[in-house]
C-alpha cells in the first residue's frame, strides 16, 4: 500500500502517472487490490495520452504498471457517476472519495 495514493484519495488531490508509456493526470477516487491480487487505481483522466486514445475518462489503473505516482497539489471534486457503493472492481479497499462529498 502506498501512503501518498492513500492521501490523495483520502484529500481529494490529483495524481500525475507515468503510466503505459505516457504522462498522465488523475483524479483517484478508489485505491486496493482488485482479485488478482494486484494494486489498482480507479481514477478519471483529466489530461495526458492513453493507448487507447481515450485521453479523458474512467480508468481502472494497475499500479505496477505505473513508472513513477506524484501527489499534485491540486484538489478535485468527486466525478458524477462515482457510486456510493465500493467499486465491484476493487475486492479490498484502502481508500476511496467519501461518499458523502459525491456530486458536490
Amino acid at each position: 500500500m502506498d501512503e501518498s495514493i492513500v492521501r490523495a484519495v483520502d484529500e481529494r488531490r490529483l495524481l500525475e502517472l507515468g503510466y503505459g508509456g505516457f504522462s498522465r493526470v488523475v483524479e483517484p477516487h478508489a485505491y486496493g487490490v482488485d482479485r488478482r491480487g494486484d494494486e489498482v487505481l480507479l481514477c478519471w483522466q483529466v489530461s495526458g495520452g492513453s493507448g487507447s486514445g481515450e485521453r479523458t475518462g474512467w480508468k481502472l489503473l494497475k499500479l505496477r504498471e505505473a513508472a513513477s505516482v506524484t501527489a499534485l497539489r491540486t484538489d478535485f471534486v468527486v466525478r458524477e457517476g462515482f457510486a456510493a457503493d465500493p467499486p465491484r472492481a476493487i475486492a479490498r479497499l484502502y481508500a476511496r472519495v467519501p461518499a458523502a462529498a459525491a456530486g458536490t
